[in-house]
């Protein structure tokens, strides 16, 4: 999931809008894609391998997905869980187009 831009919000708060959000932090940081590696927990990795395995994901493409849902939960405090994760699940269907029967 990515953001489009950031809004500013009444007392000087900023709310990011949907878009894309690795875009968004890459032109922030002015960053290229390249894979770094990072020592994490022991207890971390396992945790998310289990989510991992029930989502049908990678351990990295686990730990991206949980790290995007806390960006939008920090920055939109009002927002609950299932509704980010119903936002990004949306958002990736929407990249992958509709299916064609038949």
């Amino acid at each position: 999931m990515d953001f489009k831009h950031v809004q500013d919000q009444p007392h000087g708060s900023k709310r990011l809008l949907l878009g894309t959000f690795s875009a968004r932090v890459k032109a922030l940081k002015g960053v290229q894609d390249m894979a770094t590696n990072v020592k994490l927990s022991d207890d971390l990795v396992k945790a998310a391998a289990r989510l991992a395995a029930i989502e049908h994901r990678s351990i990295p493409k686990q730990i991206e997905f949980y790290f995007k849902i806390a960006a939008i939960a920090e920055a939109n405090p009002e927002l609950s869980f299932m509704l980010i994760k119903e936002i990004l699940k949306s958002d990736a269907e929407a990249t992958v187009g509709h299916y064609q029967f038949g």
